[in-house]
């Protein structure tokens, strides 16, 4: 059995998960969330604890149960603290600004770049060179950070564009005569 889904998950107070049918309801003080659970996964709700386990002796159940718990541990999660994503804008003129649910980027094209954000994410900007995403949806908060990155991809040469906070980036060496 997957070493994953072996792992209970507890949840914390404030939170309410309720299995109805095939699916997975997660409500808490940030939001709720639903899961619908494959069918090759036997999810057993006891006391404030969630158990997975396959119900079939297939490998896939196994991964399967896993990546459910792994999800479903997300959900508990962005319900209680949500997630949080930063970008940061490296390059001279660039800058991004939060009004309501469009991001306004200015990355160097001859255009700017209104990004309209989708519902359950919020976008601040502390600074002009810096951008918080939040929600309570990993991979939208996820996705939506990645798209914005895709913009402005950061280059290799100097280092310009946008990148995640605290992430490296390989310099090489300019050409020489």
């Amino acid at each position: 059995m997957s070493r994953v889904a072996k792992q209970p998950i507890t949840v914390p107070k404030g939170v309410e998960v309720v299995l109805d049918g095939e699916f997975l309801r997660v409500k808490g003080p940030k939001g709720a969330h639903d899961l619908r659970i494959h069918s090759q996964v036997n999810v057993k709700i006891t006391d404030g604890v969630i158990h997975f386990e396959p119900n079939q002796e297939l490998q896939s159940a196994d991964a399967l149960a896993g990546t459910m718990r792994a999800v479903a541990n997300n959900m508990v999660t962005g319900v209680t603290t949500g997630f949080e994503r930063r970008l940061q804008l490296v390059g001279v003129g660039y800058r991004a600004q939060a009004q309501g649910t469009v991001l306004n980027l200015s990355l160097g094209y001859s255009h700017p770049i209104n990004y309209a954000l989708p519902a359950g994410v919020s976008a601040e900007t502390p600074t002009q060179t810096e951008i918080v995403l939040k929600g309570i949806d990993k991979q939208l908060v996820g996705q939506v950070a990645a798209e914005i990155r895709g913009y402005r991809p950061p280059e290799p040469y100097k280092g310009k564009g946008v990148k995640y906070a605290g992430e490296t980036i390989f310099r090489k060496e300019a050409k020489k005569k």
